[in-house]
């Protein structure tokens, strides 16, 4: 459970019913041509009606028991010399990044939300975890981009072996305390921090590392209960939200990087950093985005197109889709962002993975 379980709960006298599914749907609302520079197509931007049809039962009651995911992820086979990663439900990502275990907003749980003594109060998983917490690897850096609770889900911290090293948006300690995390450190947007990798794959603080993460101002909020003070509202100390640029020296001295975009409406916080490459003359070679939960908050959500458009603005060649069929946070279709995302990307290979478990890696999975 996000932010937003907070925000229905006091909304009432809605309608509650099932919302037709199919991609004509998009044509149905009001669209924009837009053109975006810089090698990115000709894409149609959906402007997204607030519908007044939330599903709350689910929301709220639950469904059916989940679904077991389709694939497990063989994480011992992973080799050091490459990127891999494997989806495993909402935002949480396994990564080994050229040797450095990376794993991003953990949630675990079958339901994510407000703990009443045995009970959880919130929405209950789609498709069940593919790995539980204690079938993961060692990590060495675990990422947290803010303190909503289907990103930051306390149990899930609570069964994970400690991290070595972990990063949380600003203002956001206190939802971490008492847990084990030895070595926290908070990043605000434009700080980064470096570690230094050696043979054991272990990181630890230096300033020749070849291994940096630096925080991304994405478009979202960050308060986990709504009196929480929030950035996004302007208010002092407010909870803060990141995405996450990671860039690392392999080995062989190779250059490469990744994104974990978080939760994020469209900004150009990603354009800028695209930028930032295309002067340099690099490309990044994924970014982890966020792809449903857009209707009706769009805003703070992008649509599908939104996530591709920006992935192409930050100059990375492909887009790991998440943050879709884990929870039903929000009234579009369940499969209609995978699907929208097939439909505005011009590169099949592109879109690294679709399936809760599934792995991708980079090069072996990209042509050429």
């Amino acid at each position: 459970m996000c932010a937003f379980t907070i925000n229905c709960l006091f909304m009432a006298n809605t309608t509650i019913h099932e919302h037709p599914h199919a991609l004509d749907r998009i044509r149905e609302i009001e669209q924009k041509v837009v053109e975006i520079e810089k090698k990115v197509p000709r894409t149609i931007v959906r402007v997204e009606k607030k519908l007044i049809d939330f599903p709350f039962s689910r929301y709220f009651l639950g469904h059916q028991k989940p679904e077991d995911a389709k694939f497990k992820p063989e994480w011992r086979l992973w080799k050091n010399d490459r990127l891999t990663l494997a989806w495993l439900g909402q935002s949480t990502v396994l990564i080994n990044f050229y040797g450095t275990w990376i794993l991003t907003d953990p949630v675990f749980s079958e339901r994510a939300g407000i703990h009443v003594g045995p009970i959880t109060v919130g929405p209950r998983r789609l498709v069940q975890a593919p790995l539980k917490p204690d079938e993961l690897p060692p990590i060495d850096l675990l990422l947290i981009s803010h303190a909503h609770m289907d990103h930051s889900d306390i149990p899930s911290l609570r069964a994970l072996r400690p991290a070595k090293h972990a990063i949380i948006a600003a203002n956001t300690q206190k939802v971490y305390q008492g847990l084990n995390l030895p070595d926290l450190q908070v990043l605000d947007w434009g700080e980064r921090k470096t570690y230094a990798a050696n043979e054991s794959h272990e990181i630890h603080e230096s300033p020749e590392s070849p291994i940096t993460i630096e925080a991304i101002e994405p478009r979202h909020a960050g308060w986990r209960m709504p009196w929480d003070p929030c950035r996004s509202r302007k208010e002092k100390n407010g909870f803060s939200y990141n995405a996450y640029f990671i860039e690392k020296h392999d080995a062989s001295g190779q250059w490469h990087a990744i994104v974990f975009g978080g939760d994020t409406g469209y900004t150009t916080s990603f354009l800028r950093l695209g930028d930032r490459m295309r002067a340099a003359g690099r490309e990044i070679e994924c970014a982890i985005m966020p792809i449903g939960t857009y209707n009706p908050w769009v805003e703070t959500h992008c649509n599908p197109e939104q996530a591709w458009r920006m992935t192409r603005e930050m100059n990375a060649r492909a887009i790991v889709p998440v943050h879709w069929n884990t929870f039903t946070q929000s009234s579009e279709p369940r499969f209609e962002p995978l699907q929208w995302l097939h439909a505005v990307v011009d590169e099949p290979h592109a879109i690294a993975l679709s399936e809760h478990g599934q792995t991708w890696t980079y090069p072996s999975d990209w042509p050429g």
